[in-house]
């Protein structure tokens, strides 16, 4: 058995250089600082999802079910699109099936937007998904708005980067706490 932490972060943009996708970098940057935690972002542009109902798969559905269901924890990360979460991160989590694989696992949630008060109704309707499907979602989320400027010139905002690496340090904090102590113990079970 893997005695590190895997942590998988799934973002809702396929847009080369989103705003979106610049703090997914960070995110990763800041779990690279564990070095007992294991990465993986899935970045659905690379991977090939059947619509629900679809039976035809190419095969990225099951990898994709088989690294959330070997994660410790996951975070999403989606821009704000008419009022909610993106369509591809929704495509995600129904590829995930039922009961999902998100059941029992801490997530937390990062939302990016163009608007002043950020990605607040995307992240309202992303809870509100991943706690009917079982998942455990974390109190602190966190949203960005007015992303353009936040991340302009490739810079980020210093609170801005704060807060997200913050958010990466709290999911960690949660699986120490809660995920491995329930790990630990079954591996002395028989």
């Amino acid at each position: 058995m893997n005695d590190k932490v895997n942590i998988v972060i799934i973002s809702g943009s396929i847009r080369e250089g989103s705003n979106t996708l610049k703090a997914v970098g960070i995110l990763m940057n800041e779990f690279s600082s564990y070095d007992f935690i294991e990465t993986t972002h899935i970045n659905p542009k690379y991977i090939s999802l059947p619509f629900p109902g679809d039976i035809n798969s190419s095969g990225d559905k099951e990898k994709l079910h088989e690294l959330i269901a070997a994660a410790d924890g996951v975070l999403l990360a989606t821009p704000e699109y008419n009022g909610s979460f993106s369509s591809i991160l929704k495509l995600i989590i129904e590829n995930l099936g039922y009961p999902s694989a998100l059941k029992d696992k801490p997530i937390a949630m990062l939302g990016v937007a163009s608007s002043f008060i950020g990605a607040i109704k995307s992240l309202e309707h992303l809870r509100s998904v991943c706690s009917h499907i079982g998942g455990i979602v974390l109190s602190q989320q966190v949203s960005i708005g007015e992303a353009d400027k936040v991340f302009a010139d490739d810079l980020v905002e210093a609170d801005t980067e704060k807060r997200i690496r913050k958010l990466a340090r709290n999911l960690v904090e949660f699986i120490e706490l809660y995920i491995l102590p329930r790990r630990n113990i079954e591996k002395l079970l028989p």
